[in-house]
């Protein structure tokens, strides 16, 4: 205990105040390096394996070269809190303190970008992977999907075909009956009716062709998408299950293309085109020239219903080709530690984790500060032979004693000898 005896009680408790926390800094001291340097192994392990799924050479020089950037990062991480431990707890002044904190800031950022992305790598970056290859696979099957809807709304367009196929056979039957032109029979209004129907007959057909195509696409790039959903689940080393997730996606991107051919709508648009502009007429087949007048009138009149329906047909075909196509979707490869940045706010544990292991010891930093000013703030007012505890006092008279000791035990120093010669003679003078 401390010799208290010229101080106020408040000086007295303050100065047994800091001998007590100085008490418990020693024994923290003990283990505090210790602990620091299992934090800087730890945090150079997980950067090694880091590091490690960064590389893609697994040789000697790649192991080397890892190993070598963790004992770096490890020994980087020891030294700089071993001197933020020490230093910045001992120093007094504000602008002093403020220059450390900025080197400590500036050391936690270094730290960060050399090893705690590292570190969050190793902890989640297989997961992150995984995250990437779910994300993918919900990319293509958007796009899958899209390219199946445009198809199936392309194929839906034979449903306007044959309405329009079906409204000029029934034209062409009432022109059989003479319910059109007035003349009964098969004449030219009855060739140019089942001219168009028989292109729009012909152009349903082709149509109706391609619905089974669609069906089977669609089915196949399913069984991708299966395929592709039950590797980012699979047990195993994610980057061999990467390999075969590629390989599917590549497929996969085969059936979307094939999908997106398979629309049939520029086709419809275009035939829409050449319904009313190419047109065979044939020779007015009328005994009178009132009937040819009267086939002639009903032909026109049968071309102007043709540039109706051929409009209709064209919108509803443009309507289709502009709806928006499915977006590219490319499987792009990637690492564990790139995929930890990409879906960093997937994996917020692993990144607090990687984090706190390499700046933990500012935490310890800042302890010390404050137990330090409050050792100090405990000492003000108390001399320093006030302060002094038994033991202390016990050392410095121990201390005193051998010095006397010393000193009593030394020979005198040696009288020195005069010579009778070199004694001055001294004349004295008797006064007049």
């Amino acid at each position: 205990m401390a010799d208290t005896s010229n101080l106020t009680e408040a000086e007295a408790r303050g100065v047994r105040y800091a001998r007590e926390l100085e008490g418990h800094l020693g024994w923290l001291d003990t283990f505090s390096g210790t602990a620091l340097g299992v934090l800087a192994t730890a945090s150079g392990i997980y950067t090694y394996l880091g590091v490690s799924s960064l590389l893609d050479d697994n040789g000697a020089m790649s192991a080397f070269a890892a190993i070598a950037y963790s004992v770096a990062v490890s020994v980087g991480i020891f030294v700089f809190w071993s001197y933020m431990l020490r230093l910045f707890p001992a120093v007094r002044g504000a602008r002093a303190r403020i220059g450390l904190l900025g080197a400590m800031g500036l050391g936690s950022l270094a730290i960060i970008a050399m090893s705690s992305w590292l570190n969050a790598a190793a902890l989640a970056g297989s997961a992150a992977v995984e995250q990437h290859l779910a994300e993918t696979v919900q990319d293509y099957q958007g796009s899958l999907e899209r390219a199946h809807e445009i198809a199936l709304s392309a194929q839906g367009l034979e449903r306007d075909v044959a309405r329009v196929r079906q409204s000029f056979e029934d034209l062409s039957e009432q022109e059989a009956t003479g319910n059109l032109s007035g003349l009964a029979g098969r004449g030219a209004v009855f060739k140019v009716l089942r001219q168009k129907a028989s292109e729009l007959a012909g152009l349903e057909a082709q149509i109706a062709t391609q619905t089974p195509l669609v069906d089977g696409a669609f089915v196949e790039g399913n069984a991708a998408l299966s395929r592709m959903r039950a590797l980012t689940v699979e047990p195993g080393p994610v980057e061999a299950r990467s390999v075969e997730f590629s390989e599917q996606a590549v497929r996969l991107a085969g059936i979307i293309t094939q999908l997106r051919q398979l629309s049939v709508a520029a086709l419809v648009e275009r035939a829409a085109q050449d319904l009313s502009a190419s047109v065979v007429l044939p020779e007015l087949d009328g005994r009178s020239e009132a009937t040819r007048g009267d086939q002639a009138a009903t032909i026109t009149s049968v071309l102007e219903v043709l540039a109706q329906r051929a409009t209709t047909l064209e919108r509803a075909a443009q309507a289709v080709a502009a709806m928006t196509p499915p977006a590219d979707t490319t499987y792009t490869p990637i690492s564990a530690a790139d995929a930890v940045i990409l879906y960093a706010r997937n994996f917020v544990p692993s990144w607090a984790g990687a984090i706190a292991i390499d700046l933990l010891p500012a935490v310890l930093v800042f302890i010390l500060a404050i137990t330090q000013g409050a050792i100090r703030t405990g000492r003000e007012g108390a001399a320093v032979e006030d302060t002094l505890t038994i033991a202390e006092l016990r050392a410095a008279l121990q201390a005193m004693r051998e010095m006397e000791a010393t000193m009593t035990a030394a020979p005198p120093a040696a009288a020195r000898k005069t010579d009778p010669e070199d004694t001055p003679q001294v004349t004295a003078f008797k006064a007049p």
